[in-house]
């Protein structure tokens, strides 16, 4: 399966919207990905995306088409040398392993555009298994569990935080 990460453009914002408006995406993504998902948040997303230089966020693109999405958010002040990385595959991509292909680019990507990082995290929802086993596969390990953490369709839900650090 081949996996590219690359730039948002303008024209991803049919596919977008195609994708990210599926109730399985919502259910594991934080409540700030709108749902339903339209064409209109397609395109303010896509517009945020392109002012970020260096891209902070790619999409994924396999099997010739838009597949989803990846981004690190960087943090700030004392945490400056951290970032938290989030990603979703839509469901037409499941189980091919284009989240863990994904993931393996967008830590090389990170590695060459912000090489200050030593720390990279992502959140997972207890019930998300997958995600899980897709940061392992990448070198993450569990950091820790975080109890009742996250509210998500109105049920309060323990997050697994998985870390890679930089290697010295």
């Amino acid at each position: 399966m081949h996996v590219e990460l690359r730039m948002w453009e303008k024209s991803d914002r049919q596919a977008l919207a195609a994708l990210a408006d599926n109730i399985l995406i919502w259910n594991n993504v934080r409540d700030r990905l709108p749902h339903p998902y339209k064409i209109q948040h397609a395109s303010e997303f896509i517009n945020f995306c392109m002012l970020k230089k260096p891209a902070s966020v790619l999409a994924i693109h396999a099997e010739g088409a838009l597949a989803g999405c990846i981004g690190l958010e960087l943090q700030e002040d004392i945490s400056r040398l951290t970032a938290e990385l989030g990603y979703w595959v839509g469901e037409p991509f499941w189980n091919k392993g284009i989240a863990t292909e994904a993931v393996k680019q967008m830590m090389e990507y990170t590695a060459l555009h912000f090489p200050f990082l030593v720390r990279v995290y992502a959140r997972v929802f207890e019930h998300n298994k997958a995600s899980m086993k897709v940061l392992e596969k990448n070198g993450f390990h569990l950091e820790s569990i975080q109890k009742r953490s996250a509210v998500k369709n109105n049920v309060i839900l323990d997050e697994y935080v998985w870390v890679k650090l930089k290697e010295h």
